[in-house]
């Protein structure tokens, strides 16, 4: 078994105001992805070509993933708990945000953006998804310091036992097996992808396939939420029934797109 590194999950504290390493990690994942995303506009090969256009971009990304994210937690995973307390939807600090919505927030905001900019909204998706995975992949590290989203109790010998667990069990520290696939392996396979002409749709389809199998995957290590636990079958958490569909949109959108759009290529050819 595995010691859990002792890590205070508040990065700075100033006087009353706790600055926690979660939320570090999204403007970590924000300032990676505006990274990336500005070297590959001024390339001059993909739908966006101006750094001012991406600034607007990653704002637009991130209201998407906070206002999303957040309603996608109160529907998807609480809300009996919104029935009983409208108000529990705006009080953020208790935490509760969820990839699902976040994801639903981004598609919506690349549309609103995409018409402000004037350009065609599934080759801005294929322009971002490559990027989405280095905030995926911060984020689950930013789970793992705060303890919090664990695994399963299992016997593997890097089992962790959390400190904020009650029931101090060994689990599996799900957070990094999340880390490691939606994070790392996603960009590593996205990034190498993107990076050569694909048919229009192919890499946001790509995006939705790799994250719907490795969420789907990493579910059966994870801890149920416990406000739901397991429903379909029997054995099927919440994660993995939003997942699943998402396996099926992004092989539909595969096909789609080398069956319909060979001829429009992004990134253009050098």
């Amino acid at each position: 078994m595995l010691q859990y590194p002792q890590i205070d999950p508040v990065a700075v504290a100033i006087g009353p105001l706790e600055i926690h390493w979660y939320g570090l990690m999204y403007l970590f994942g924000l300032a990676g992805g505006w990274w990336l995303a500005t070297r590959r506009a001024v390339s001059g090969r993909y739908v966006l070509s101006e750094r001012e256009q991406v600034d607007d971009l990653i704002f637009y990304c991130a209201m998407g993933i906070v206002l999303g994210g957040r309603l996608g937690y109160v529907f998807f995973y609480g809300f009996d708990r919104f029935l009983q307390d409208p108000l529990w939807l705006f009080r953020v600090w208790e935490g509760g945000m969820a990839f699902h919505g976040g994801l639903i927030g981004v598609i919506v905001a690349m549309w609103l953006f995409a018409r402000k900019v004037n350009v065609k909204p599934f080759e801005l998706l294929d322009f971002i998804a490559p990027i989405v995975p280095i905030g995926l992949g911060l984020g689950r590290i930013g789970n793992f310091i705060g303890q919090e989203l664990w695994g399963r109790p299992t016997d593997v010998s890097w089992a962790m036992i959390f400190p904020n667990d009650p029931e101090q069990l060994a689990r599996h520290p799900s957070q990094l097996y999340q880390a490691g696939l939606e994070g790392l392996a996603m960009f590593v396979i996205l990034y190498w992808f993107s990076s050569k002409p694909r048919p229009k749709l192919a890499v946001s389809g790509l995006f939705m396939l790799l994250y719907g199998c490795f969420r789907f995957f990493v579910e059966f290590f994870r801890q149920p939420d416990v406000q739901i636990g397991l429903e379909a079958f029997g054995w099927m958490s919440r994660g993995q029934e939003l997942s699943l569909p998402m396996v099926f949109i992004g092989l539909g959108l595969l096909v789609y797109a080398y069956r319909n759009n060979r001829d429009q290529l992004s990134p253009k050819p050098l």
